[in-house]
């Protein structure tokens, strides 16, 4: 039952990213939450995703995730996923390109008995989406 509990967890953490409700994610990581990957300036809990995806938000306002791979454990969920978005505001103090992205990444992340998300593990190929965008060299 733990299993299906935080695959649920981790469907609704996916879906407040994608539609932008935010808020929803105070009810989804624990308030002492930790970010083992953070991104830079990420800070800790609930306001810290919400801060680091906001931004992803304005940058790609139509941003996706979508899970390609899901492994379940009864505290723990492992999974793949392809990020995609159009590039139509400010990233990382760049101007937008308009670009269309799609770049993979993984993550572990470690919920608790109330189903909270307390430990996240990951990394994406932001390289790539740089890349993409012509906001990095080959």
């Amino acid at each position: 039952m733990a299993q299906q509990a935080n695959i649920a967890a981790q469907t609704a953490f996916g879906e407040a990213v994608v539609s932008g409700n935010l808020d929803a994610l105070d009810e989804i990581v624990a308030p002492h939450s930790i970010d083992h990957d953070p991104a830079p300036g990420q800070g800790p809990g609930p306001e810290g995703y919400k801060d680091m995806f906001g931004e992803l938000r304005e940058a790609f306002p139509d941003l996706n995730v979508q899970v390609e791979h899901l492994l379940a454990t009864d505290d723990e969920l492992a999974f793949a996923y392809v990020i995609s978005g159009t590039h139509l505001g400010p990233l990382m103090g760049r101007p937008a390109t308009g670009k269309k992205v799609s770049y993979r990444g993984m993550q572990i992340s470690r919920f608790d008995s109330d189903g909270k998300l307390v430990e996240r593990w990951g990394s994406s190929d932001e390289l790539g989406m740089l890349r993409q965008l012509g906001l990095a060299a080959l």
